[in-house]
């Protein structure tokens, strides 16, 4: 029987956490010296943070060089250019503009690290450009451009890696793998927390001119004019909707896909039940909320997600986490580890399950580009794939529209990509372009 790529994809999840948990390669299988015929020629699209630390984990690699850097800030730009040089002897072509950087024939794969409302254009751009990917969440600013995207994936056939990085750490995978094979018994909660001071937003601050150097009218792209402000610039874009979703987008994909991940789900959540409010009393500079409880039902269980910025404590005495809640057990997870604590069967004089624990994990970046690189050379699917990207996007998008359009509750229809009880919310799932930039066809 043939197999679709979603079909596909659902019934080997299951096989590649097993894989994960104990098929995990040392790091001197890549230890050896790379014929250049067969290294990666990588470019990264936004330097600044979060980006040139996925190059770096690319360039730790002994298959990897990086062949072009794109930022619209010329400092930027320049600093990450002598940071390469100086780290791994490698001198990138430099650009101002993605278009012209994808026009360059040795670049195999590109790296998107930009704020969330260029990742469309770029995304579509470069798979026409034949390049692989490797997409930084959440998969996009929007719901449509998320649909868009993943239309883009399936006619072009590139490879794509989206960075919900979670999905190669060995702590997410050993926790799914165990409440798949029935470890906590049957699986009826899950509950996420997500607790982070940065989620205030910026300190206040006036416009100004534009930095010399930074080309604004660039960086703001297909997201309406405005004044700059660097309170809305680097590091702090997110807390604004037209560049970004605020803390419970940028945590919400990483959380919300493990999740998902139990019961292989790919599509947007049918219902789902929001309060966003601002009830910090913080001043930050932010349009986004600082306090958000959402509740997902599921046909087999229900997700509830409780975000709290501006305070960094949390339940289980952790900032960020999930607990999988099962009737033999409950395991707690981040990436640091987990624990499963068993419950007590009173009539049977014993627990229903058995303890474990595992700890000391960290950053697991390294792993997930691996995988990446990997997949280039093989064609084969890597483990977070566009649909997991849209699927975590989607429920993290939709309880941020409900606090915009002020619905607590909102009904969608995932195959004709719609909100059948509001009209104000329709009219959030795709963003209008600014000219010249066109939302992409496929």
């Amino acid at each position: 029987m043939k197999l679709n790529r979603r079909e596909f994809i659902k019934k080997s999840t299951l096989s590649a956490a097993g894989i994960g948990m104990f098929s995990i390669l040392p790091s001197s299988v890549w230890g050896a010296k790379v014929p250049p015929s067969d290294r990666i020629h990588v470019a990264l699209i936004g330097c600044r943070n979060h980006g040139f630390l996925i190059l770096r984990r690319h360039l730790d690699q002994n298959d990897a060089v990086c062949t072009a850097l794109c930022d619209v800030d010329e400092n930027i730009l320049n600093d990450r250019a002598n940071d390469v040089k100086e780290s791994y002897g490698q001198e990138p072509r430099l650009y101002t503009d993605f278009r012209r950087m994808l026009e360059q024939d040795d670049i195999d794969a590109v790296i998107i690290g930009t704020p969330d409302h260029w990742h469309c254009l770029n995304f579509v751009y470069a798979l026409q450009a034949e390049k692989d990917i490797f997409v930084e969440k959440p998969l996009a600013n929007t719901i449509g451009e998320c649909k868009i995207m993943l239309d883009a994936a399936n006619r072009y056939n590139q490879v794509v890696q989206v960075g919900q990085q979670q999905r190669s750490n060995l702590a997410f995978m050993e926790t799914v793998e165990l409440v798949k094979t029935g470890a906590i018994g049957n699986l009826r909660k899950v509950n996420i927390w997500a607790n982070f001071n940065y989620g205030i937003g910026a300190a206040p601050a006036d416009d100004s001119p534009v930095p010399e150097g930074v080309d604004y009218d660039m960086w703001l792209g297909p997201a309406p004019e405005r004044p700059f402000n660097r309170a809305r610039f680097h590091g702090s874009w997110r807390h604004f909707w037209d560049y970004g979703s605020g803390l419970f987008s940028d945590w919400g994909v990483h959380l919300l896909d493990m999740a998902l991940w139990p019961e292989d789900l790919l599509d947007g959540p049918k219902t789902v039940l929001t309060y966003a409010g601002d009830t910090s009393g913080r001043k930050g500079m932010r349009e986004t909320f600082d306090t958000m409880n959402v509740v997902y039902p599921k046909d087999n269980y229900v997700i509830n997600y409780d975000m709290t910025a501006g305070v960094q404590e949390g339940p289980w005495d952790k900032p960020y986490g999930i607990a999988f809640v099962g009737d033999d057990g409950t395991i707690v997870v981040n990436r640091n580890g987990y624990d499963l604590y068993p419950e007590y069967d009173h009539s049977m004089g014993r627990h229903r399950a058995e303890s474990r624990t595992l700890s000391g994990l960290s950053d697991a970046h390294e792993p997930h580009v691996r995988n990446f690189l990997d997949c280039i050379k093989t064609r084969e699917t890597p483990v977070c794939t566009p649909e997991m990207g849209y699927a975590a996007a989607v429920h993290a998008h939709i309880p941020n529209i409900a606090g915009r359009v002020g619905v607590n509750h909102l009904e969608w229809d995932d195959e004709n990509l719609r909100f059948t009880n509001s009209d104000a919310a329709n009219e959030l799932i795709t963003p209008e372009y600014r000219a010249p930039w066109r939302l992409p066809e496929i």
